[in-house]
């Protein structure tokens, strides 16, 4: 598995995709890895999808619920300080690496 530069609790904006989602601005909720897939990232209130469900125990109404779909990692930058569009490199300070933001040089 290759290495992933954006983590559960980062500040994206997506920059490619419909024009509903495209520009927008959202936190990490989780980053979907699968071994011989590409990984994906869903980002809170983003890409909402309307799934139809029939009534089961654990919901006996059924209906139509809106929730969170999965966006390819590819398709959203991290934001930096400054709330721009960045890449990702690292630096060893000390005996740690750290993530720095490649258009302010700060740490993430």
């Amino acid at each position: 598995m290759t290495k992933l530069k954006i983590k559960r609790g980062d500040n994206v904006i997506i920059t490619t995709g419909r024009k509903e989602i495209k520009g927008k601005k959202g936190e990490v909720i989780e980053v979907i890895r699968k071994e011989g897939k590409d990984a994906r990232v869903i980002v809170a209130g983003l890409n909402i999808v309307k799934k139809h469900t029939k009534p089961s125990a654990g919901n006996p109404q059924g209906g139509i619920v809106e929730k969170e779909a999965s966006i390819h990692i590819s398709n959203v930058a991290l934001l930096d300080a400054n709330g721009k569009a960045t890449k990702v490199g690292y630096k060893v300070d000390g005996d740690k690496k750290v993530r720095i933001a490649k258009t302010t040089g700060k740490e993430i």
